[in-house]
C-alpha cells in the first residue's frame, strides 16, 4: 500500500472534527515559539496546515502530499502556502526545517526502522519532529475489512492489500529515536468518538483505510463488499439508546527534539 491512493477529499473531510482533534493535541505539545520553516508532511486537504499557519504566522509553511485531488483542495484554501506534490516517503527539503509535522500519514509507509531516522535528518538542530499515527488496526473497524477481503470472488485481488499492523507500540519508537534526539515524548490517547447517522463507523473508515480495498473492486462489486463490512461493524459497534455510535480510536503521538 502506498501514499498515492486515490483519495476522496469529501469523504475524508466528512469526519473532519474527529480527524482534527489529534492534530490539535499534537500541536499543543510542540514547544517552539518562532520556527522559521514548518512542513506539513502528508498535508491532505490542508486543514491541519491551516492550524500550523495560525500557530506560527511568521513561518514559511510548506504542505507536501502525494494526492493531486487533496492538493487541489488545499491550494484553493490558502495560496500563501508552498504546496508540493511528492511521495512523502521520499520527499526532502532544500535545507533542514524547524518543524516537521505529520498527522495521520506515516502509517501508510512501510519500514519505520528506516523511515523515522531519515526524517530526523530533515530537521534542523533545536527543531522538532512531531507525528501522530492511528494505532487502531487490531480493532473490528479494521480487522473486519480483512475478513471480508478474504471472502468471495474478490479474495485474489484484495488479499495482497492486507498488511501487518503498520504502527508499532510506543516503546518501539522510544528505542528507535531516543539515541538520536535531545528530548523525546511518546504517548497514546484513545478517543471515544461519538458518531451519528447510518453506518457511521463504516463511513469514517471509508475515508481512509477502506479506500484502497474499494478502489481495487469493480463498481458492481463494491455494494456487496460494503454491505458485508457494515454488517460486521453493526455487531461490533451497536448504537446506544440515544442513537449515538461510540467508536473508540487509539492514536500514537511522538514529539522528538533534535
Amino acid at each position: 500500500m502506498t501514499t498515492t491512493a486515490a483519495w476522496d477529499p469529501a469523504q475524508y473531510l466528512k469526519w473532519s472534527d474527529h480527524r482534527l482533534r489529534p492534530a490539535v493535541d499534537l500541536l499543543q505539545r510542540v514547544a517552539l515559539p518562532s520556527p522559521a520553516q514548518v512542513v506539513d508532511l502528508g498535508c491532505g486537504t490542508g486543514n491541519v496546515t491551516a492550524l500550523l499557519r495560525a500557530r506560527w504566522p511568521a513561518a514559511r509553511v510548506t504542505g507536501v502530499d502525494a494526492s493531486p485531488a487533496m492538493l487541489q483542495r488545499a491550494r484553493a484554501s490558502d495560496p500563501a502556502v508552498d504546496w508540493q506534490e511528492a511521495d512523502v516517503a521520499m520527499w526532502r527539503p532544500a535545507s533542514p526545517v524547524d518543524v516537521l509535522f505529520s498527522n495521520a500519514t506515516l502509517h501508510w509507509i512501510d519500514d519505520h526502522a528506516a523511515l523515522f531516522p531519515r526524517l530526523l535528518t530533515l530537521v534542523a538542530g533545536g527543531g522538532a519532529l512531531a507525528v501522530q499515527m492511528p494505532r487502531n488496526f487490531g480493532e473490528p473497524s479494521h480487522t473486519s475489512i480483512y475478513e471480508v477481503a478474504r471472502e468471495g470472488r474478490w479474495r485474489e485481488r484484495l488479499e495482497k492489500l492486507i498488511r501487518p499492523e503498520p504502527t508499532k507500540p510506543p516503546e518501539y519508537y522510544w528505542d528507535l529515536l531516543r539515541p538520536h534526539v535531545s528530548a523525546l515524548d511518546v504517548w497514546e490517547t484513545v478517543y471515544t468518538q461519538a458518531l451519528t447517522g447510518l453506518h457511521p463507523v463504516a463511513g469514517f473508515v471509508k475515508g481512509s483505510w477502506l479506500r484502497p480495498f474499494l478502489d481495487a473492486l469493480d463498481a458492481s462489486e463494491r455494494p456487496a463488499f460494503e454491505n458485508a463490512y457494515r454488517a460486521r461493524l453493526a455487531r461490533a459497534y451497536p448504537p446506544r439508546v440515544d442513537g449515538t455510535t461510540l467508536f473508540p480510536f487509539r492514536r500514537l503521538f511522538i514529539v522528538a527534539r533534535c
